[in-house]
């Protein structure tokens, strides 16, 4: 039984949230069940946030964060240092970093994979600022395969309008294709 937990690690302004949002948008679109939602605290732009996804076949009813997940997604590779990121990734799991730096060059060692992006500089091209929330998400799509890039396009054309949409989608297909070719 399909059973997913993501939790997203960045810092406010990042649009953390908006990524454990979209997430579930699309696996819903695929006719599953999710919940998003944000872990509250000092968020302020630059403070460390989480946000988490749930997925499952089946409807769900727990709503507590995620204290043992599937995959990390982290925004900023900077918490890295300040954020103890990997506490509770099962065994197997995967972590999907923003970053210019190789898996291998991270130092993180572990029974768990690691998949890079940087995510930082396509969305610099696509979108012209550093917010990487819908770059990451084209990234974990295609880290994990656990929504398609169909689902993530179709619900950012609900979540944003016109040029900005589309600029969000090339950011999405851009990381989504470097992911699957490193």
């Amino acid at each position: 039984m399909l059973s997913i937990d993501i939790r997203w690690h960045g810092r406010g302004g990042q649009g953390v949230v908006t990524a454990a949002t979209l997430l579930g948008g699309a696996a819903v679109r695929e006719g599953k069940y999710a919940h998003s939602f944000p872990a509250f605290g000092a968020e302020r732009r630059g403070a460390p946030v989480m946000a988490f996804t749930k997925i499952r076949e089946v409807p769900l009813r727990d709503r507590s964060q995620i204290y043992a997940p599937d995959y990390v997604a982290v925004m900023d590779e900077t918490l890295l240092d300040v954020v103890p990121l990997l506490d509770g990734l099962k065994p197997g799991g995967q972590v999907i970093i923003n970053t210019r730096r190789s898996s291998g060059d991270l130092g993180l060692a572990g029974d768990f994979h690691v998949s890079t992006v940087d995510a930082t500089s396509i969305a610099l091209d696509k979108l012209g600022v550093a917010i990487v929330n819908t770059t990451l998400l084209g990234a974990v799509s295609a880290a994990t395969g656990m929504v398609s890039l169909e689902s993530l396009e179709s619900v950012i054309r609900e979540s944003f309008r016109g040029s900005l949409a589309e600029k969000n989608i090339d950011a999405v297909r851009t990381a989504f294709r470097a992911v699957k070719e490193a």
